[in-house]
């Protein structure tokens, strides 16, 4: 066994939890939850077949780059639905189609290759979140292959590869839904219907920092990273946490 073998290995949300936001969890009193989180389950660190067939109902999704002096750049993507692959639980690609020619993100990526991927699904109120890092790869004419979909009227150039780090779910507070076209003749049908989501047991005698809580776990034993078993006691002890700070939070 190496030293790295013996070294604890450091939380997936470490990727966004920096010294600094944990210090400000600190001083706003969320740090002891997120702590706990960190602990037992945490974030995710390899796409789940929940998360794959998520990201397979996509449509679009943004995608965040940032160039060497930290310059940030959102872009958004768009293609048939289930153009962004999933290669292996680690890796994700998608077919880079010719635009506008400004290759800002590609640009950024040469000296960054720190990239982010946020994915909606905005009828049922869902969001995902992946961290990793990104490449453009060119001259691989069977991997552009593999990612290119049949019918859709673009020009291939290249293929982007993301490799995952991390990945976590957002609850649905302040999303508005919205639908295409397509989903709105359906919904007329009486074809579409919300997905249904696994249900706690619990009341709804709960105060709105309760119910965001609540929605966060749901939204998060949706993807398997909260275990339902725990979740009232985790779901009191976020919106303890939301309303006292770590000072009303016990171990109990």
């Amino acid at each position: 066994m190496n030293d790295d073998d013996r070294t604890p290995k450091r939380p997936a949300s470490d990727v966004a939890f920096t010294p600094a936001v944990k210090a400000i969890q600190e001083r706003l009193g969320s740090r002891h939850g997120y702590a706990r989180m960190e602990q037992e389950r945490g974030w995710g660190r390899t796409i789940t077949d929940d998360v794959a067939a998520f990201i397979a109902e996509r449509d679009s999704f943004y995608l965040g780059t940032a160039s060497a002096d930290g310059q940030p750049y959102i872009q958004h993507r768009g293609g048939k639905r289930g153009f962004l692959k999933v290669i292996d639980e680690h890796t994700l690609a998608f077919a880079d189609f010719a635009g506008n020619r400004q290759y800002i993100s590609m640009g950024n990526l040469s000296e960054n290759d720190r990239a982010y991927i946020f994915l909606m699904d905005y009828p049922n109120r869902r969001r995902i979140k992946i961290w990793g890092r990104a490449e453009f790869v060119e001259g691989d004419a069977d991997l552009l292959a593999r990612l290119v979909d049949d019918g859709y009227d673009a020009r291939p150039e290249r293929a982007f590869v993301f490799h995952v780090e991390a990945w976590d779910v957002n609850c649905p507070q302040h999303i508005t839904p919205r639908y295409t076209v397509e989903e709105l003749a359906a919904q007329s049908l009486g074809e579409l219907e919300p997905e249904e989501e696994p249900a706690l047991g619990l009341g709804p005698s709960s105060c709105a920092c309760d119910q965001v809580a609540l929605e966060s776990l749901l939204h998060g034993a949706a993807f398997g990273r909260v275990d339902l078993e725990d979740a009232p006691h985790v779901a009191l002890e976020m919106a303890a946490s939301a309303i006292l700070g770590d000072e009303g939070l016990g171990d109990g």
